[in-house]
């Protein structure tokens, strides 16, 4: 049989060798790594997958959760565990781990989760009929349903991309302004800034990152820009400092995307065109 395995861990040497320990497993066809929790989301989004090997301890969204997280999915794939870490077993298997490896992983205790993932995926093909064909080239561009897990209260949830007006940066982490509120998650906005460059976000300040279509306007301030960014759900219309490095980027976006609905300055006095230089 054919398994196409996602393997995740938030250690470079540990998912690599994971890599090269799957791909090296009689089955498996093809191994799609991700660094962190949202990159698996992600990567899910993507492609189809017969099983997560998973690594419990990361930081942000943990294994355990995004375990959890899964479970939500109408069909979500089968959970090994992979963890140099004996006294999570319990919490694994209560979110219905297929299997629970320890570091070092042994080939026989390697062969045996892939059998048990070959067996799981024998039955979901009997349930459900051979997969449709894949495409012969994978979609372009950036998924429009990503999603950022995010905790409140002890109970994780998923905000979607679109959802998100702008974001801002707080130390190492990352706080998330959007429809449903604002919510602290534990990514740097350089990252978010480099994931999201192509799905309409653009880093107007060391500080800020926007999604463009949330722009309504840009605003002169004395000698400074701010960027005019509507309500949007819970979080309530707002105005963000512009970098003079960001400010021509800024308005050549602004300008050539023919996609964005702004507001002209003749309907909000006071506030310039986008790109009108005021």
């Amino acid at each position: 049989m054919s398994l196409t395995i996602l393997a995740v861990d938030d250690e470079r040497p540990a998912l690599d060798e994971l890599e090269y320990l799957l791909s090296g497993s009689p089955g498996v066809t093809a191994v799609i790594t991700a660094s962190d929790a949202t990159a698996a989301l992600r990567e899910l989004g993507r492609h189809s997958v017969d099983a997560i090997f998973l690594d419990i301890n990361m930081p942000g969204l943990s294994g355990l959760e995004l375990a959890e997280v899964l479970r939500n999915y109408a069909d979500p794939p089968p959970v090994v565990f992979v963890t140099a870490h004996d006294d999570k077993a319990v919490d694994a298997f209560a979110v219905g781990a297929l299997d629970y490896l320890l570091k070092p992983i042994r080939d026989a205790r390697l062969a045996e989760a892939i059998d048990r993932v070959a067996a799981a995926a024998k039955v979901k093909s009997a349930r459900t009929g051979p997969a449709p064909a894949a495409p012969a080239t994978p979609p372009s561009g950036p998924d429009p349903d990503e999603a950022v897990p995010v905790e409140l209260g002890g109970v994780t949830s998923l905000v979607r991309r679109d959802s998100i007006g702008w974001v801002e940066a707080v130390g190492d982490y990352a706080r998330l302004h959007s429809s449903t509120g604002s919510h602290l998650v534990r990514i740097p906005l350089s990252t978010l800034e480099s994931r999201w460059s192509d799905a309409g976000f653009l880093r107007v300040h060391r500080s800020y990152l926007v999604s463009l279509p949330m722009v309504t306007g840009l605003r002169s301030r004395g000698t400074s820009t701010v960027v005019c960014m509507k309500a949007n759900g819970q979080s309530p219309a707002t105005d963000l400092p512009v970098s003079r490095r960001q400010l021509r980027d800024l308005k050549d976006r602004l300008i050539r995307d023919p996609m964005r609905n702004y507001r002209s300055a003749q309907q909000n006095p006071g506030q310039s065109e986008p790109g009108s230089g005021q």
